[in-house]
């Protein structure tokens, strides 16, 4: 998928609604992992309708939210500054694969089903953004859809090999935990998923 389709993509399903990820809190596993931190400075990749960045703000971390929606982008703003914590959560409209706009240093990176639609070049240059943003001992929570290497239908031809995201990170990643599920969404067949800890080397 090339960065139009999958802009193109994007802003249809925020203009039409179908918007499954829009629940009030962030998964679980993001919440129990915050549960034992100390507030700083975070970076939400994919940050949508800023779920994940208005709970971080909430408990007194410092939240830069990245989303190339600008449509996700103004309501996430807008929720934000109902939340009352637009002083520490700030969106910009960006894509994740392009963090140059942003300066280190940071203690949390999330990403809750963003970067698995990645092609190659894309997905150096998201790595190469972290490492260059995240402070050493960081911690990275990345929730992605794995490709089946089995399954040659389109739905599965769209996520990511498990293979090809453990070398992405390898060498300035450590791996402490995986977490290896099953995700479906409405009527759609189930597909592969996991959620990857790691800490920035």
């Amino acid at each position: 998928m090339t960065d139009e389709d999958r802009l193109r993509s994007f802003s249809e399903r925020y203009e039409s609604g179908e918007i499954p990820w829009d629940d009030q809190l962030p998964p679980p596993e993001l919440i129990d992992l915050v549960g034992y931190l100390q507030p700083g400075r975070a970076l939400d990749l994919g940050s949508g309708y800023g779920r994940t960045s208005i709970f971080l703000g909430q408990r007194g971390w410092h939240v830069d939210g990245v989303e190339f929606v600008d449509k996700a982008v103004k309501e996430a703003r807008r929720r934000a500054e109902e939340a009352g914590v637009s002083d520490l959560v700030q969106f910009r409209v960006a894509d994740v694969s392009d963090l140059g706009t942003l300066q280190g240093s940071y203690d949390l990176a999330v990403d809750i089903g963003c970067m698995h639609t990645f092609q190659q070049p894309e997905l150096e240059a998201y790595c190469d953004g972290l490492v260059r943003l995240l402070n050493r001992g960081a911690h990275y929570l990345l929730f992605a859809h794995l490709r089946d290497p089995h399954d040659e239908s389109e739905d599965a031809q769209r996520w990511i090999e498990e293979e090809t995201l453990r070398a992405l990170f390898a060498r300035d990643f450590s791996l402490t935990h995986v977490e290896h599920g099953i995700t479906q969404v409405a009527d759609k067949p189930p597909w592969p998923s996991a959620w990857f800890y790691y800490r920035r080397q």
